[in-house]
């Protein structure tokens, strides 16, 4: 099995700018995944985040996950549990609006460093996308286009932690599924290992390392370059000894962004007709919810029977 990839992203500024390009490509064919180091956010203020978070976490969250384990019975099990998640979350919306003044039991420093790092978060889940477009051949700017929608694309954090399990081997830390928006930028712990992505077939180990953003791309990437990038499954192993962190954060479209395959990548291809359907995102959306994890194909074939009803020139400009 070839290595996880791993990108520098100082060396898009150098003579190496070609060779990472070429290695970007190839993570988005082939893994849907890849991990970046030099990415231009602080370590200190990684440091902070992370410290903040789990302090959070012991504070205000512990006693409330051990209370719902053993109001559900979950350190006794016997059987494979497969309706639930050995995890401990709270969400952040920051786009379009931001909710991150309003969530409860979070002290003034963690909010206050919990905004910056999404702004930093936010301007690589861009740069990012124009390296993609640069990859694909697209207009630099489109990918952002699409995601735009009338009031800009949707922006939010999902914070996690995975407690010790008792029994890792019958719950899921997060069972597998693939990711339903556009680019997720994951902050994960580099002590406990556990996240993991389905590869030819195999559950390959997504490496913990320090300071390092993994990225993944979501189903809407794979709509829009028509399949040639694809989103991928990927789970948590539950660990029975250490607590997990991990800080996820979706760049996804607007919610009335329609996404449809670019037609410069259909017409490029041009042996390779529009496979992947055209919609509205907030109605993918309202499918996912209840597919999560289940296979993401027939969600693409359920949004193909929609498409007479999406506008047909749906792009909004920046």
């Amino acid at each position: 099995m070839a290595n996880f990839p791993v990108i520098d992203l100082s060396m898009l500024n150098g003579d190496e700018r070609s060779a990472t390009m070429t290695k970007m490509n190839d993570a988005c064919e082939n893994w849907g995944f890849f991990e970046l180091v030099n990415h231009g956010i602080s370590h200190d203020l990684l440091d902070t985040v992370e410290k903040l978070t789990k302090e959070h976490y012991a504070k205000f969250m512990e006693e409330r996950f051990k209370q719902m384990v053993a109001s559900k019975g979950l350190e006794a099990v016997q059987s494979e549990v497969s309706d639930l998640d050995w995890e401990s979350t709270f969400f952040l919306r920051h786009l379009p609006v931001s909710n991150i003044n309003e969530v409860p039991d979070l002290e003034d420093d963690y909010r206050k460093a919990m905004k910056v790092f999404a702004a930093e978060l936010e301007n690589l889940a861009e740069q990012l996308l124009n390296l993609l477009c640069e990859n694909l051949g697209l207009e630099k700017g489109y990918l952002k286009k699409v995601f735009y929608g009338s009031k800009g694309p949707t922006f939010g954090t999902k914070v996690s932690n995975y407690p010790p399990c008792p029994k890792p081997d019958l719950i899921k830390g997060l069972r597998a599924h693939t990711d339903a928006g556009g680019i997720i930028l994951l902050f994960q712990d580099d002590k406990v290992s556990g996240l993991q992505l389905l590869k030819d077939d195999q559950w390959i180990d997504v490496p913990p390392m320090k300071h390092s953003i993994v990225i993944n791309l979501g189903d809407q990437l794979e709509v829009i370059t028509n399949g040639k990038y694809k989103s991928v499954m990927h789970r948590v192993i539950a660990q029975s000894d250490g607590n997990r962190m991990s800080i996820a954060s979706f760049y996804n479209p607007g919610s009335d962004a329609v996404i449809y395959p670019a037609p410069a990548l259909v017409e490029k291809e041009a042996e390779k007709t529009q496979v992947y359907p055209k919609f509205v995102f907030e109605d993918y959306m309202k499918l996912y919810s209840g597919l999560k994890f289940q296979a993401k194909e027939p969600r693409f074939e359920a949004m193909k029977t929609m498409e007479s009803t999406v506008n047909p020139d749906p792009m909004a400009t920046v």
